[in-house]
């Protein structure tokens, strides 16, 4: 039996995002990509989602009126 340690993956708008550091919470990699994505500044992390050694996060954008 091996252990195989999970690995976290962002998903963005098609686009997976490599994990910039473990000791970041989702919330904190989400704010660390707005920088390049602004639409992240108003998403929701959804997840994780479990896809083999994988922890898939999803960035969903707000869905909302403005105003």
């Amino acid at each position: 039996m091996a252990i195989e340690q999970a690995v976290r993956v962002f998903r963005f708008n098609g686009i997976e995002l490599p994990d910039p550091g473990a000791h970041m919470s989702p919330d904190q990699v989400r704010d660390l990509y707005s920088a390049n994505f602004p639409e992240l500044t108003a998403a929701a992390v959804e997840g994780p989602t479990a896809s083999g050694t994988r922890l898939v996060y999803e960035f969903r954008r707000a869905v909302g009126t403005k105003g």
